[in-house]
């Protein structure tokens, strides 16, 4: 294997997303979570038709006690650059960002970024219970004896947001009406069928005011993203996607800590994004944004910039996000009906790399003229509003 090319003195190598995977997906009763990565790996690798050898840099996380170590190992690598970062579903966006800064600088030719995981199998085997919250040490301490589910959490923000800014229920339930609209055009979604405003409204209380359809499905799954130099591009076997800009960032650890439950670190991880893309809001042609709840794909939106703080409701009603929409958002269907194996933050990227190439389908954004997209955003959201990764996208 030969040492990685080093950047320019004159500026850093531009980096792109050359392969992109899923691994099975929704109900897989009969994988191990390394077997998933090991699909979504192979597929991916396979996708940008460069030879593994390349693959020197290596990020994983969510398995095992050494999460890059045993998937690597696992997949018969031996990677120079590595990253373990665990901040929940914004884990992938900002693992993305570190990848790209890697490469860019040298330190790595080509990134490879997998996840997978059995978390419904897990559930339905008796494997795994559900828990009340992610540990009783530190800051949590002394929100555990109150018995604060994750959850709950984003069940209290949403209150905030509808207290403060008049958002309905109604609009809420818009955002799983749309989601489950544009999972209906992807064959890999694992809930197609639509729903209305009424039936989301009517179902049963998880932790109000979402109902269970306000809530992400539980779901198996993995994925598989490849970043190299810009050098590697005339070897891959499909156009690349460009990593135009990113931006991370976290805000508290305990809710008392958070000084706006109506504003998420997207505010402060989008804004560095566009600006280091130098491109804004208005010049994306679909996002990609977690939604373990409704709430987190309307706050999303709105600190992204994509309307106004306050006018998230209004924007999400009359299909706005959906395919044929004014902003196409979460176009596979999403968390709340395609698919959410855990740590969701790396399928938006596999979705986004899809769109700007043409590859999605029926689910096929295109722009006036029958124009594939230019520039997509995917970003996510960890924890409980905790942290917040975004990436923009591009073709050119």
């Amino acid at each position: 294997m030969t040492s990685a090319p080093r950047a320019s003195s004159s500026r850093p190598r531009r980096v792109a997303v050359v392969g992109v995977a899923l691994a099975d997906c929704g109900r897989v009763d009969d994988a191990t979570p390394y077997a998933l990565h090991a699909q979504a790996a192979r597929r991916a690798l396979a996708d940008s038709g460069l030879d593994r050898s390349v693959v020197d840099g290596f990020a994983s996380a969510g398995l095992g006690a050494l999460a890059p170590v045993e998937v690597a190992e696992y997949l018969g690598l031996r990677p120079t650059w590595i990253d373990s970062t665990a901040v929940g579903g914004a884990t992938w966006e900002v693992m993305a960002a570190h990848a790209a800064d890697a490469v860019a600088a040298g330190r790595a030719r080509a990134v490879l970024l997998v996840y997978g995981s059995t978390a419904r199998a897990d559930i339905r085997a008796g494997r795994r219970t559900s828990n009340l919250s992610f540990g009783a040490r530190g800051p949590l301490q002394f929100e555990v004896p109150y018995g604060h589910s994750l959850i709950a959490k984003y069940a209290m923000a949403a209150r905030r947001h509808m207290h403060q800014y008049g958002t309905t229920l109604e609009q809420l339930a818009e955002v799983a009406v749309t989601a489950r609209a544009n999972a209906a055009a992807n064959p890999e979604a694992m809930f197609r069928e639509p729903v209305t405003v009424d039936e989301v409204l009517a179902g049963p209380m998880i932790a109000d005011p979402f109902t269970k359809l306000h809530c992400c499905v539980r779901s198996d799954g993995g994925c598989a993203v490849l970043l190299a130099a810009e050098e590697y591009v005339p070897d891959t076997a499909k156009a690349p996607v460009w990593v135009l800009g990113t931006g991370e960032h976290t805000s508290h650890a305990t809710m008392s800590e958070w000084e706006d439950f109506t504003v998420s670190p997207a505010a402060v991880s989008g804004r560095l994004a566009f600006e280091r893309a130098g491109v804004g809001p208005a010049d994306v042609d679909l996002a990609e944004i977690y939604d373990a709840f409704t709430y987190m794909t309307l706050v999303t939106l709105e600190d992204l910039g994509f309307c106004a703080k306050g006018e998230g409701g209004a924007f999400v009603e009359k299909g706005r996000t959906g395919l044929r929409g004014e902003l196409p958002v979460n176009t596979d269907g999403g968390g709340l009906s395609a698919c959410h194996p855990g740590m969701r933050g790396l399928f938006l990227l596999v979705e986004a790399v899809r769109q700007l190439r043409g590859e999605a389908g029926a689910r096929q954004v295109r722009k006036a003229g029958d124009r594939l997209p230019e520039l997509a955003v995917a970003s996510g959201t960890g924890g409980w509003f905790c942290s917040s990764g975004t990436v923009v996208l591009g073709r050119g």
